[in-house]
């Protein structure tokens, strides 16, 4: 048997796959912390694949991208188990396996490298059960939760985003547990932006009577309570900009009086920047989140974030210094909130600034070292039969 006796850092080369539930066309926040952990581990000088349900084209930025077979689900490409993937990862010869949000694709993806004794690092970033709740399927908790127990387990080593999701995966009987957070784009998602010409055109075109934006960023999904919306519509010299696109779109559509909401679609790059800094107040409803990427984007550009007291918004919010959170069992408990910042604009600065300063040390740069720290820790963990 061999073991690894350099770190990643230090060699180059490494044959890293990702494989992830989602990916390119699909906007999502594992879609993005996929193409930053690629774009990383490339730039480190190794060897980096995606393989992934659907792709943009044969290759990323240069990264090689490989599709496997799956089906649709919920306007979703859900990938499903099969030889193909195996033959696959049999032709790349992984060194490491990095599992996105492991569901059927990512636990076969782990089995695979368990037998063939290849470190694997599953980074769990979708509370499947609570989303089956959403739907409406909340009978299949108990299975599902022994599937994720036991797919986490094969893993080498599992990241949960926040101290919240590592205790939550602990309750299941997970051990194998570090905590790994999310990255965010300290120069693009910037205070500053504030002021540009763009930003200014934005509110002069949504807000042209000087009114004060009450924004949303993310899927519109059922999980997501845009829905919930309605609780704000009506606060005086307010409206209200939802940046997203997603299943529920044509039905939230028709459910907010006309001209009350406004739905720009999908953003991203500049636009993406130029809408939250737009923004007066940014607003997340939903309860299942195990992170909220978009709340740190937020706080990133400035602007204080109203969320619930639930999953990941816990750990990314000191209510009340950086923004609120507000009761989930409370109709008017968002309202509250939101009306508060929206009356206070020295609030709204206060909020925005502490929020800025909360994320200043989680740059991508310094989130994916930590994140080659955990490759490290993996493959110590692992011997590989010695070459012959």
């Amino acid at each position: 048997m061999r073991q690894f006796d350099t770190q990643l850092t230090d060699s180059k080369g490494v044959k890293i796959v990702i494989v992830t539930e989602s990916f390119l066309p699909q906007l999502n926040g594992v879609t993005n912390s996929v193409i930053r952990v690629a774009r990383h581990q490339r730039d480190l000088g190794h060897d980096v694949s995606i393989v992934a349900p659907t792709r943009p084209g044969p290759e990323f930025e240069g990264i090689p991208v490989h599709v496997v077979p799956s089906i649709p689900l919920v306007k979703f490409a859900v990938g499903i188990p099969s030889l193909a993937l195996t033959n696959l990862l049999d032709r790349i010869g992984p060194d490491i396996m990095h599992v996105a949000s492991p569901f059927a694709l990512g636990a076969q993806a782990i089995a695979y490298a368990q037998r063939n004794s290849i470190a694997s690092v599953a980074v769990y970033q979708t509370d499947i059960a609570g989303y089956l709740h959403r739907y409406g399927m909340a009978v299949a908790k108990p299975m599902v939760d022994r599937f994720v127990a036991n797919t986490h387990n094969a893993a080498t080593v599992t990241l949960a985003p926040t101290p919240i999701a590592h205790d939550a995966l602990a309750n299941l009987g997970v051990t194998n547990l570090a905590v790994w957070g999310r990255g965010v784009d300290l120069d693009g998602f910037h205070p500053n932006n504030r002021f540009a010409n763009d930003t200014i055109a934005f509110r002069q075109k949504h807000a042209p009577n000087g009114e004060q934006i009450i924004g949303y960023v993310g899927r519109l999904a059922a999980e997501k309570q845009v829905d919930r919306f309605r609780e704000l519509v009506g606060i005086p010299n307010t409206r209200i900009v939802l940046i997203g696109d997603g299943p529920e779109r044509a039905r939230l559509q028709t459910m907010f009086p006309a001209g009350s909401v406004m739905f720009l679609g999908s953003r991203n790059g500049r636009e993406l920047q130029i809408a939250y800094a737009a923004m007066d107040v940014f607003v997340h409803f939903g309860v299942e989140e195990t992170f909220g990427q978009t709340i740190q984007e937020a706080q990133a550009a400035g602007v204080p974030v109203v969320a619930p007291r639930s999953g990941g918004p816990i750990h990314l919010i000191d209510s009340e210094v950086d923004g609120i959170l507000f009761d989930v069992n409370s109709t008017d408990s968002p309202r509250i909130a939101v009306q508060h910042l929206i009356d206070d604009a020295g609030l709204r600065s206060r909020m925005g600034e502490a929020g800025r300063r909360r994320v200043l040390g989680k740059s991508w740069e310094a989130v994916n070292d930590e994140l080659t720290h955990h490759y490290d820790v993996a493959r110590a963990r692992v011997t590989r039969p010695a070459l012959a």
